[in-house]
């Protein structure tokens, strides 16, 4: 498919020139699968389906919570790897912000994003085979992390990487503990049914600065308000272990930690393996592949 054709074809436009941004309801199914296909119940497929996130508490034990954040802490510490592209470090402190193709780079996160608590259920929401689309470690260190504004992950991906449909799911796992109060990532139930258009022409290698602070691809300030009047806000709290997944449409964000307390979490984006990637259908020119993977072979345990 070439570029003028995806964008015919374009079913969630974005990033507009001119004119005015819609909220446009959305085409697409937030669950694919059923009851038989993996761990999640009916009743946990319709919440799922009805506020686009689940959270679940314990799925890591402590142990194994423990053996992943010394692997948090050897990645951050290793001075070769801050000189690789796929580490992003804070725009005012330099410090670490996030490791992105983290499961390629490490062995064991590599294991974790196989692991069927993980891996069914991500195949159990999307009705298919998967495979990660991108992967990340996040790094917010007390007193000083900078949080993420509020933002549709898919917008980006559909925008930049050429995913055509929000048939992504995304798994964060807390690797300290979540409080309300250190930057915590608040989500509005129920707005991954709504596609929110943003305004803006993508610069040319616009990943390099959205990284670390985006300004293009977030919806205005009138549309956060119409979807939090609409929706409301949760936030992801919850004990060291826990896991989030949540829809690649949902409108989320978090704010800075000013809190003695950091946090870090590993962030797995599955993507079905019958929505691969096209040319993008806002920017000139596909981001690199360790953001957007362009690799659709299936995960098997």
């Amino acid at each position: 498919m070439t570029l003028a054709e995806s964008r015919i074809e374009d079913a969630y436009p974005t990033r507009l020139g001119s004119g005015t941004a819609q909220l446009l309801e959305r085409t697409d199914p937030t669950v694919w699968g059923s009851e038989n296909d993996g761990p999640f119940d009916a009743a946990g497929l319709a919440s799922h389906d009805a506020k686009g996130y689940t959270i679940l508490e314990g799925l890591l034990s402590p142990a194994e919570v423990q053996g992943y954040w010394q692997e948090l802490v050897r990645l951050s510490s290793d001075e070769e790897l801050k000189t690789d592209e796929r580490v992003v470090t804070e725009k005012k402190s330099g410090e670490v912000r996030s490791i992105f193709e983290v499961h390629k780079i490490s062995e064991l996160i590599g294991e974790l994003a196989r692991d069927p608590r993980i891996l069914d259920r991500a195949r159990q929401i999307l009705g298919s085979e998967v495979y990660i689309h991108q992967s990340r470690v996040n790094y917010m260190p007390g007193f000083r992390g900078s949080g993420f504004y509020w933002h549709s992950d898919f917008e980006t991906w559909h925008a930049e990487d050429g995913m055509p449909k929000p048939r992504a799911v995304s798994c964060s796992i807390a690797l300290t503990d979540n409080y309300p109060f250190n930057g915590g990532l608040m989500v509005m139930p129920g707005s991954q049914r709504t596609f929110v258009q943003c305004m803006g022409e993508t610069p040319d290698d616009h990943y390099k600065e959205s990284l670390k602070e985006q300004e293009i691809g977030v919806p205005s300030e009138d549309d956060i308000t119409k979807l939090a009047a609409e929706c409301g806000i949760d936030q992801f709290t919850g004990p060291a272990g826990s896991a989030l997944f949540f829809d690649s449409n949902i409108m989320h964000g978090s704010g800075n930690n000013i809190t003695p307390y950091p946090r870090s979490n590993i962030f797995l984006v599955f993507n079905s393996v019958e929505n691969t990637l096209v040319e993008p259908f806002a920017a000139s020119k596909p981001r690199p592949t360790f953001i957007g993977a362009r690799d659709f072979t299936p995960l098997t345990r």
